[in-house]
């Protein structure tokens, strides 16, 4: 395989990277392909090496990663890595978020939107509960395709139980919230052991309309998880920075967890007419009402402090790759994806090796 899984890198790495595959003071730079699934993977590898990037964190929809062709062709998994590897890019994780989603949405609640997203073989005949059974044997087939692709994590969304009763009324107790968690973790213990079985590793983005969204609500489904060490995090500060939580306090909350990191900025912009919560506008939208309150920003033109974040991240010891996922309503995505890889590189930096000042300490 051109991009093994290996445990190599610092004692905190989950993210399967060895820096020794490149240069050891610098991480890989990838673009997550989920935004670009309307491209042929051939195409997009092209364009993608072009902008700059390392390698192409793979998106399980559109034709760059097939789940069930990964598993059911033993040549499928070298192919995607010769694909890749004829432009000089590898790849580190692939992800499974529009499937995932499925796993704990509430049955009663799956409807066309979800339809949109999935697989015609997950959405069959639209029923919740099947669809909900279906994805939950998806991601566990997800966790057997990475492991025979070499790649030591899946990125994704669970979906979540609770979502719906974010705000507490109609009354909405505790004893609602918990019998939510615990619906999460009987549905996501059984798929958790299929990728600790695999070794591999299953990295929520903590994000709206998953079961974990902030900190409280992240430390609360891996308490409802006893802690399943295959469960860990896909860093990505734009959906912590729009809600107003600091996503360097994410970082040293859960540092063990840090199994990879996506590369998205966001802009804030409330001006007191619009609600954080969105008013219901498109993304984008800057005429409505005031326009939305927020809006997704090309890397380095946001809100977000990458600086704070790479310090942060080479203080709990993660070396794996930084994907950028682009998303910019404003602005031509090739022009995008090409500036933000630039500014990755730019704002990343290695760990000091020591003080700044030992060459004045007493010998």
């Amino acid at each position: 395989m051109l991009s093994p899984r290996s445990g190599g890198g610092l004692p905190k790495d989950t993210s399967g990277y060895s820096p020794a595959m490149t240069n050891p003071t610098s991480r890989p730079v990838t673009l997550f392909t989920g935004q670009w699934a309307d491209l042929p993977l051939a195409t997009l590898a092209a364009k993608a090496r072009g902008f700059g990037f390392d390698g192409l964190e793979l998106a399980c929809w559109g034709d760059h990663f097939d789940v069930s062709k990964a598993l059911a062709d033993k040549n499928y998994c070298q192919s995607r890595h010769d694909l890749l590897a004829k432009h000089r890019l590898k790849c580190w994780a692939i992800s499974n978020h529009l499937v995932g989603q499925a796993v704990s949405d509430p049955a009663h609640l799956i409807d066309h939107r979800h339809k949109t997203i999935l697989p015609k073989h997950i959405w069959g005949d639209g029923d919740g509960a099947g669809v909900n059974a279906r994805a939950a044997k998806e991601m566990m087939n997800t966790a057997r395709a990475a492991a025979r692709m070499g790649v030591g994590v899946v990125n994704g969304f669970t979906g979540s139980p609770v979502w719906h009763m974010l705000y507490f009324f109609p009354p909405t107790s505790q004893k609602d919230i918990d019998k939510g968690f615990a619906l999460f973790a009987k549905q996501w213990k059984p798929i958790l052991d299929v990728f600790k079985k695999e070794g591999i590793k299953f990295a929520l983005e903590v994000h709206p309309t998953e079961i974990a969204y902030d900190i409280p609500t992240t430390q609360r489904a891996l308490d409802a998880l006893d802690g399943h060490p295959a469960f860990c995090f896909n860093f990505d500060p734009s959906h912590l920075v729009w809600q107003g939580i600091d996503p360097v306090q994410f970082i040293h909350a859960f540092p063990d967890r840090i199994a990879h990191v996506h590369m998205k900025d966001v802009q804030v912009r409330q001006n007191g007419m619009q609600s954080i919560l969105g008013g219901h506008l498109s993304f984008g939208d800057a005429t409505t009402s005031g326009g939305r309150a927020w809006d997704f920003r090309s890397v380095g033109r946001g809100d977000v402090d990458f600086d704070a974040i790479i310090r942060a991240l080479n203080r709990v010891g993660y070396r794996g790759p930084l994907s950028v996922e682009w998303e910019d309503p404003g602005m031509d995505r090739e022009h995008g994806a090409s500036e933000s890889c630039a500014h990755v590189r730019a704002t990343d930096f290695a760990p000091a090796a020591g003080a700044f000042d030992a060459a004045f300490a007493k010998k």
